[in-house]
């Protein structure tokens, strides 16, 4: 069942997905009336899911669930990667390819592949300054406090 996404609880579940290419807006238009009707019927153990998205910067899908309603099962998690993978044909961008970096360089949202990235911070193209995506928050509260952060922040340090 979809909810907007500022009613969702802090602590609730997310999944972020970074496309390898920026969207066109008429792509992010069709992919919010997709998400919206997927979310609508998803479920586990046929209990609705109380769910959300943020579509941003024309490259990141962020699905949120609110565990405390009903938990996402093994079943309902699958049944949300098919929904990202049917994207990934329709719109032919990689969506779950955790093995990608995406950095903001200024305005414009830069996407490298982890061992461009890592020369990039050898050849000090990108610093500990830089802010980086971390993909790796797993609530709201951290994806609204930890997801854009200096690259000293988050797992990005390491090539530091």
């Amino acid at each position: 069942m979809y909810i907007p996404f500022e009613n969702l609880p802090e602590d609730s579940k997310i999944w972020i997905y970074q496309s390898n290419r920026k969207f066109s807006d008429a792509e992010f238009s069709e992919i919010e009336t997709d998400i919206k009707s997927f979310l609508d019927s998803w479920e586990a153990h046929s209990v609705s899911l109380e769910s959300s998205y943020e579509l941003k910067y024309n490259r990141f899908i962020v699905i949120a669930v609110n565990q405390e309603v009903q938990a996402a099962t093994g079943c309902s998690i699958d049944k949300s990667v098919m929904f990202i993978q049917k994207l990934e044909q329709k719109y032919n961008v990689d969506l779950l390819d955790k093995m990608n970096v995406t950095f903001k360089n200024g305005e414009h949202i830069a996407h490298k592949t982890l061992i461009d990235f890592k020369k990039m911070a050898k050849e000090k193209a990108v610093t500990e300054n830089t802010i980086v995506f971390n993909n790796l928050v797993n609530t709201i509260q951290e994806y609204n406090e930890s997801w854009e952060v200096p690259a000293m922040d988050s797992w990005h340090s390491r090539f530091f």
